[in-house]
């Protein structure tokens, strides 16, 4: 979580809304938790210097879009630290894959322009793509939830939500819903749909049209959209 001096590595504009919290008891507990898993050999996704990277590549002030995943994957060479993408050369996961049908099918933009399944293209215009829980160990998912990075979280959506306006929340499955219910729907467009898994994207997620609906949105307040495109 810190360099060898004990700093945060965190974006300056989140770390001024955020700073606060690394000192809290829970915050203290989930640093001693990850401590200890790592002294035991487990191997934990993403690594170390990429558990804060959805902040750390897009700033609190350049954020547009929120889309809220779960977990990290739990499989090697998949989670880097921005929900639903993968690093270059993974395979793209069917829910990731589900989410550029979407997109293809909303935008009206050819499949040739999604080549991969990493997403930094996307946080870099904006699109703050977060977890609630930012770590997992291998081969278990949701092994570190209940930890307290979704306190952690949930302060994050907070402050987007009280300091910024006139952002997209992209709220997909339940538990987006659930972690989503503080946003105040007068100042930001919430879009609720289905996750985009293949269990339950048939039920709504695919339809959803929440990309046009935010590129209007942000169009509407004098917002650039965001260019799905990644190559």
């Amino acid at each position: 979580m810190a360099d060898a001096e004990g700093a945060v590595r965190l974006e300056e504009g989140w770390k001024r809304h955020l700073i606060s919290e690394f000192e809290k008891p829970y915050m203290l507990e989930l640093k001693d938790f990850l401590r200890r898993e790592l002294s035991s050999r487990k191997r934990i996704y993403p690594k170390g210097n990429e558990y804060f990277n959805a902040f750390n590549t897009t700033p609190f002030d350049a954020v547009k879009v929120v889309i809220l995943g779960q977990d990290p994957y739990h499989g090697p060479n998949q989670a880097h630290g921005l929900c639903f993408s993968v690093p270059p050369g993974t395979p793209s996961p069917p829910s990731l894959v589900n989410i550029f049908k979407e997109i293809q099918s909303d935008l009206t933009i050819p499949p040739a322009h999604f080549p991969h399944g990493n997403l930094k293209r996307w946080a870099e215009q904006g699109v703050l793509l977060l977890n609630s829980v930012l770590t997992v160990e291998d081969g278990r998912a949701a092994s570190h939830q209940g930890k307290g990075w979704e306190t952690f979280t949930d302060r994050a959506i907070s402050a987007l939500n009280d300091q910024r306006e006139h952002l997209v929340f992209m709220l997909w499955g339940a538990y987006a819903h659930r972690k989503g219910e503080v946003i105040d729907q007068k100042r930001h467009l919430v879009l609720k749909a289905p996750h985009p898994s293949p269990l339950s994207a048939h039920r709504g997620f695919l339809g959803c049209r929440h990309f046009s609906k935010a590129a209007a949105y942000l169009a509407q307040h004098g917002v650039q959209p965001i260019d799905w495109r990644l190559g």
